[in-house]
């Protein structure tokens, strides 16, 4: 171990953000099977403004983004690392990057959904603070999805 992650600030049309969706999209063809057309519908990236992509070695290992839910929230999306790269930090780092992100920008907190197949996605979220809520949105009453908030600057 010992690589340093940076992590660089952009928005969706950088080039290396595209690639990593790609393979996340890719990877949640197969974790998500029969449900991924709905889930794939509300995962669009073009013009989200604020993206995290972490780089190791001068390459690009994994993203994140976070678009405005509520005049009060944001929306952590797209969240990824390369399958390789797992288990170095690199997905809590990008996760705080983007809550720091979003607290300078004066939101209150933070929400997100995930799949209940998604068991690294839900520890991950555990550890850095989540708590469960009920299904907001288009996630009502849909039983494969997850729905998590944590409150920034606690």
């Amino acid at each position: 171990m010992g690589t340093t992650i940076n992590l660089l600030r952009t928005d969706s049309d950088h080039s290396e953000f595209k690639r990593l969706v790609q393979q996340l999209d890719d990877y949640l063809a197969v974790t998500d099977g029969d449900d991924h057309a709905f889930y794939d519908q509300y995962n669009k990236t073009d013009q989200i403004r604020h993206v995290v992509v972490a780089y190791m070695d001068d390459e690009a290992v994994g993203c994140g983004a976070i678009k405005e839910f509520s005049p009060a929230a944001m929306e952590v999306k797209r969240m990824f690392v390369l399958p390789r790269k797992r288990g170095q930090g690199i997905a809590l780092d990008v996760l705080k990057e983007l809550e720091t992100w979003a607290y300078e920008l004066e939101y209150a907190k933070c929400v997100l959904e995930t799949g209940a197949r998604q068991i690294e996605a839900v520890a991950l979220y555990t550890k850095a603070g989540y708590v469960r809520i009920p299904n907001y949105g288009q996630y009502e009453g849909v039983g494969n999805s997850l729905c998590f908030e944590k409150r920034l600057g606690c």
